[in-house]
């Protein structure tokens, strides 16, 4: 397919600085079974510190972050049959996958035969660079937008497409979803807390895990939990032991894991959705108790789809802070510090990104860069965006 003209803006990193600042480009030209979504509203995830910064050795510049977004359909394709212009939609961690292996055939597109495409910094299929939801607008196949629920607003519904399906989907593999049972969560972030409310409202007896007592107060009374545990003193973590069916590791810090193993009820699993430097605990841990730990990423269109009804129908809404535009780098350096509870998110129009718990108005920022809000404010003035003094 071929490319349109550059009637699209974003805010791109240039260089392992990381540094986000406006950028016009082109999006695809629509084809029979894609979707145009006006972007109203981003999440700001730990990735986009990450892959800006080229931490993988990857990073594919000029780079457009952004991949847990929600939006108004503005055109659809001939053979578009599940969205109409008009609607709500929201993508998430990736926009296109081989659609022919057993994994696709199953809706666990994450896990696809072929490698499943990002949603930005990644090759797609026709040989494209993606590029994300720090922008105006994007064009994806319509398999990989998802309804928002009438009713759920979109500042809320952003950060559920990467933080929210990252803790739900390994919950309901593992049969997490039963009243009853007991969840542990390490780390109370964007993604911990989501994992708290998810636990909550399946009925679950909720333990959170911190290496901070200044999180109590939010676990127990904010959240919900049932416990809150500081996971450094040796005589709380002896009072949980063996209590556990199913704990959730969200944390990306390296730590300890022998001594969350013996928290487990036997035959109990451990499963990763953060990303520690690495992974170190005794074989004795696992063998006793016939215990496993496991990891886990995203979810598949199945998965999410559901998610999202399950979020509107239980009133399941994320945390998040809603902060300018122009702050972008202001926010993402906030969220290297864990300033932030528990989510950015980014809106459109008067544009605001959604993060690990946030979002971004357009709005003046007078430790901005004075060059780059000026070529900020002429390109979205160029492009028929409001901008707010």
């Amino acid at each position: 397919m071929g490319s349109a003209k550059e009637d699209c803006l974003g805010y791109a990193a240039r260089d392992p600085s990381g540094f986000l600042s406006p950028y016009k480009f082109s999006r695809r030209t629509l084809g029979n079974d894609d979707v145009s979504i006006s972007i109203t509203h981003c999440g700001v995830c730990y990735a986009e510190v990450l892959l800006t910064r080229n931490k993988f050795g990857d990073a594919k510049y000029p780079l457009v972050p952004g991949h847990e977004f929600v939006g108004v359909v503005k055109e659809v394709g001939s053979d578009v049959k599940g969205v109409k212009v008009g609607d709500r939609v929201g993508v998430g961690t990736y926009v296109n996958s081989c659609r022919d292996c057993e994994y696709c055939g199953d809706g666990v597109e994450v896990s696809c035969s072929k490698g499943v495409v990002f949603t930005y910094n990644h090759v797609d299929y026709d040989g494209t660079i993606t590029k994300g939801g720090f922008s105006t607008y994007v064009v994806v196949h319509e398999r990989y937008c998802y309804k928002i629920p009438e009713g759920y607003p979109s500042a809320l519904a952003a950060p559920l497409l990467c933080a929210g399906i990252t803790v739900y989907s390994p919950m309901i593999r593992h049969k997490m979803n039963q009243p009853g049972k007991s969840l542990g969560v390490i780390g109370l972030g964007g993604l911990g807390h989501l994992a708290v409310k998810f636990g909550k409202a399946f009925g679950l007896n909720v333990t959170v895990f911190s290496t901070s007592i200044s999180k109590k107060g939010e676990a127990l009374n904010l959240l919900g939990a049932d416990k809150f545990v500081i996971s450094t003193d040796p005589q709380e973590m002896m009072e949980v032991s063996k209590s556990l069916d199913f704990i959730l590791d969200t944390a990306s810090g390296t730590h300890p894991f022998d001594p969350y193993m013996s928290l487990l009820k036997t035959g109990g699993v451990l499963v990763l959705v953060g990303a520690p430097g690495e992974v170190k605990l005794s074989p004795v841990s696992l063998i006793h108790g016939m215990k496993s730990i496991s990891g886990s990423a995203a979810g598949g269109t199945k998965d999410t789809r559901e998610m999202l009804e399950f979020c509107a129908a239980n009133k399941i809404y994320p945390e998040i802070e809603i902060i300018p535009i122009q702050y972008v780098n202001e926010a993402i350096e906030r969220l290297i510090k864990s300033d932030v509870k528990y989510r950015y998110d980014r809106e459109e129009g008067n544009t605001v990104f959604d993060a690990d718990s946030s979002s971004f108005f357009l709005g003046d920022d007078a430790s901005f860069q004075k060059k780059e809000a000026e070529l900020a404010k002429r390109l979205f003035l160029e492009l028929g965006f409001g901008w707010v003094s």
